[in-house]
Formats: structure tokens, sequence, C-alpha cells
């Protein structure tokens, strides 16, 4: 179990993740949508996830969902790094009613991320384009290369929780434990 605690001026975050836990979670981040993601996220990835953040959400939701993404990656990084005898990829196509969403990760100890999801306007008061700045965030601190595809899809709330879904289905098949991996890279570290 990784442990990280944040504060800016912006946010206040104090997270507990647990990467091979029971998709367990505790969330508090003043923003129900996003709450409802993280809990969605924990759930399928099967990870155990304490985490309460106190943000400036009178200006916006912004520096919340990204700080929330910066920490969450930091323990990510601590629970998956060094890696060794476990799938390295992992791949998810999640549906949920009429959208479609795949995502496809690899524990590089590379970040990168491919967004192709094209939304606009808002969930209820939750802003749509803060879904590619959390999973920017989250790859870039966490050290993974990351796809997130839209296939097709109209509800605004399920393409989201679909991509929230399929995340965390692929990082749950890419940290799989496989004892005949050894260090899985020619390179021989990750």
């Amino acid at each position: 179990m990784t442990e990280i605690t944040r504060e800016t001026k912006e946010t206040r975050i104090s997270v507990s993740l647990e990467l091979y836990g029971e998709g367990k979670s505790d969330i508090s981040t003043g923003i129900g949508f996003f709450d409802h993601m993280l809990e969605s996220f924990t759930k399928h990835g099967l990870l155990n996830l304490t985490l309460s953040c106190k943000g400036d959400t009178h200006v916006d939701f912004h520096h919340t969902v990204e700080d929330v993404a910066i920490v969450i990656g930091q323990a990510l990084k601590k629970e998956i790094f060094p890696i060794e005898n476990v799938e390295r990829f992992g791949e998810a196509t999640v549906v949920m009613d009429e959208a479609s969403i795949n995502t496809a990760l690899d524990l590089s100890n590379r970040p990168f991320l491919y967004y192709e999801v094209d939304l606009s306007d808002k969930v209820g008061e939750f802003d749509v384009e803060l879904v590619e700045e959390f999973f920017r965030a989250l790859c870039f601190n966490a050290s993974l290369t990351m796809h997130i595809v839209a296939l097709r899809g109209k509800n605004r709330h399920h393409i989201i929780e679909a991509a929230f879904k399929s995340c965390a289905v692929a990082l749950r098949r890419a940290t799989s434990t496989n004892s005949r991996a050894g260090i899985p890279s020619t390179k021989g570290i990750l």
C-alpha cells in the first residue's frame, strides 16, 4: 500500500492506494460525478483507494481533477515499478449501453497519452474536457503509455464512464502476475 499527501494553494489531497486490492473505495473530492468515475475505476481495476481532496471547486473543477490524477499516478508508479513477473501490456474494450471505449496500455515507464474521445459540453456541472486532463496527468505521473479511443457513443456520461472502466480493466490486466515474465522487457529493466 502506498500513501501520499499533496498540498498546494489550490488543493489538499490524501491518498492511500493498494494495487492488488478488492475494489474497495472511500472517495471524496467534492465533485459527485468525479467521485462516481473514481469509484468505477477502483471497482473494475480491483484497486483499494482511499482519497480525500479539498480543492478550490468554487473556481472550477480543473485543479481538483488534475491534482487528484497526479497523486493517484504517483501512487500507482510506486506500486508498479520496478516491474517484474507481470503481463506489462493490457487492453480492454468496455461497453456501456450505446458507448464503446477501448483502452490499451503499456507499463513502459515512458509516459504518453493518445486520447481520441470527441466530447464537448458538460455532464451536470462537470466539464468533459477534464477527462482528458485526468488521463494525461495519470499517465505522466504513473509513467504509463496509454491509448484511449472512443469506438462509438452519444451519451456523455456513458462515454466517460466506459473510459474510466476500460482504463481500469486494462491496468488490471497489465499488472496481472505472470511468474514466467521476469522483467518483461528486452532492455532488462523497466
